[in-house]
């Protein structure tokens, strides 16, 4: 397995100490974070990374396909260090973000908008929200 610092050479990237934490941070979590929750987590670690350092970070390893960038319509984006496809559940009291694994029905939409409208997805997200197990426990 290449380390973080290939593949950010591989596509192009300038390596850092920040940008190879960065990534790790987000290959090692499936906990889909915000810029700040990186920002706060790595800071003992990194107490010379700025904030600012961490959303260029972001947009860069976004724009190579490393990492995605997750809108769940919460003033601020999440971020997925696993960029294989799969759809995400959102919990609608505590906001925990949880990854589905790809789901078959999504395939039988994508191929009848293809036959009965010419349309090609390319890309698919799916966001479902509702109530954690934990949550739901509390009330």
């Amino acid at each position: 397995m290449l380390s973080s610092a290939e593949i950010l050479k591989k596509n192009s990237l300038k390596v850092t100490p920040q940008r190879i934490a960065i990534f790790d941070y987000l290959r090692s979590t499936d906990t889909h974070p915000t810029a700040d929750m990186i920002y706060s987590a790595l800071y003992v670690t990194h107490p010379y990374m700025s904030l600012a350092t961490v959303y260029k970070t972001l947009d860069a390893l976004k724009n190579v396909g490393l990492i995605d960038e997750l809108n769940v319509g919460e003033g601020s984006f999440r971020y997925d260090g696993n960029v294989e496809p799969h759809h995400h559940i959102i919990c609608n009291d505590c906001h925990k973000v949880y990854d589905l694994p790809p789901i078959n029905s999504i395939s039988a939409v994508e191929d009848e908008l293809k036959s009965k409208a010419g349309f090609q997805v390319i890309n698919t997200k799916l966001y479902l929200y509702g109530i954690c197990h934990e949550c739901s426990q509390i009330k």
